[in-house]
């Protein structure tokens, strides 16, 4: 993909494939005989949308960061290097529509999930005028932690533990009416320090509800590194509650895609919650606003070392030589003119997405100009 000096963290500038990381990325994809079988499984049209949905997000994101900078926003929240976690589990659910008229399964991101949103059917316009606080966003302006029930998507709320509980809530809704339908959510690593994570954890487990939680171990909460408020290891939790888990690679799309799957199957299946732990890396600040501070609070080669394992890099790299034809004609190519088209295939849905972005940031500008919020709505939907 193309690179922005400007936005991109300096380690994805200049990026080139690194072989002993593109070794690992594929040993990981075979480790795990239920995961081989859906990951060999996909059809050429999944592999190609799982790719578009990261590029959307990492263009989301940065199309905010260029806000920032021209100071159109005061800051954004970006989830750059930890796409594959949100993209890969979101397209794991079932995103048709049920018989009432919402998707079937919900989700409820942390606003640094935002590719969530887009992936399970919200405008990225309707996303970027969530930033923008205008009339005809989201929230009509109140907040920028943005949803849509209809979309199956719960909005975010600061206290992030708490969403646990409140997709607990939606569970056991879906239970009770008998629904074969399945919540899940994420939580950073910091979060889950916040006691009703754990209370909503074990309602979940003795209520055997249909959700799945993913650990998004960043190894960072807000600016307190994972070491300094966290003893022992996220995977030995499930256990400690008498619940289904597992973990994968947060930067292997694949991977992501392939656990949150059987997760997913489990939980709809009357099995009970699942509770993943996706290893990952914060690429940047809590915040556009503490960038620099987070590059103090890590050493450069542990920014070196997850900047190689760049999820859009590396999948982009499997997608180019993994063998198979992406442009899906019935035409036989030698192995090099084969990564050759298939590159193309790929330059060509990432030109689709950047104007896609491009229009979307635009007309959400237009709103910005003609549809501020009005004071005397102040106080629609306020119930106490």
């Amino acid at each position: 993909m193309k690179r922005y000096p400007a936005y991109d963290p300096p380690e994805y500038v200049n990026w080139k494939t690194d072989q002993s990381v593109m070794k690992a990325y594929r040993d990981n994809l075979i480790t795990d005989p239920e995961r081989r079988n859906i990951i060999e499984k996909l059809d050429v049209n999944t592999l190609l949308s799982l790719y578009e949905g990261m590029l959307r997000n990492r263009l989301h994101d940065i199309a905010l960061k260029r806000w920032v900078k021209l100071g159109v926003i005061s800051k954004a929240w970006l989830g750059t290097g930890e796409e594959a976690a949100t993209i890969g589990s979101v397209h794991a659910l079932d995103r048709s529509i049920y018989k009432d008229g919402n998707r079937t399964d919900f989700t409820a991101p942390m606003i640094r999930n935002a590719g969530a949103c887009h992936e399970m059917g919200m405008s990225l316009e309707a996303m970027f005028r969530g930033y923008l606080a205008t009339e005809d966003s989201p929230t009509q302006g109140r907040d920028l932690h943005i949803g849509s029930l209809t979309d199956g998507v719960m909005a975010p709320i600061s206290h992030v533990g708490d969403i646990v509980a409140v997709c607990g809530g939606v569970a056991l809704n879906f239970k009770l009416r008998k629904q074969p339908r399945v919540v899940l959510t994420w939580i950073g690593d910091g979060s889950t320090k916040a006691g009703v994570f754990h209370e909503a954890i074990n309602f979940a487990g003795v209520q055997h509800l249909p959700l799945v939680v993913i650990i998004q171990n960043n190894q960072v909460a807000l600016g307190t590194r994972l070491e300094q408020h966290h003893l022992g290891d996220f995977k030995d939790w499930p256990d400690c509650y008498g619940i289904a888990g597992g973990a994968f690679d947060g930067n292997n799309v694949l991977d992501a895609y392939a656990a949150t799957k059987l997760a997913v199957e489990k939980a709809r299946s009357g099995r009970g919650p699942v509770l993943l732990i996706a290893e990952t890396f914060r690429m940047g600040g809590h915040a556009t606003h503490d960038e620099l501070e987070a590059r103090n609070t890590f050493s450069k080669e542990l920014f070196d070392y997850w900047g190689k394992r760049d999820p859009i890099g590396c999948y982009e790299t499997y997608l180019i030589e993994c063998g198979r034809n992406l442009a899906q004609d019935k035409v036989s190519y030698s192995k090099k003119k084969l990564k050759e088209i298939n590159q193309n295939v790929l330059e060509s849905i990432e030109e689709k997405v950047i104007l896609e972005v491009d229009q979307a940031a635009d007309q959400a500008l237009v709103s910005k100009k003609t549809r501020q919020p009005r004071p005397e709505s102040t106080l629609i939907g306020v119930y106490a």
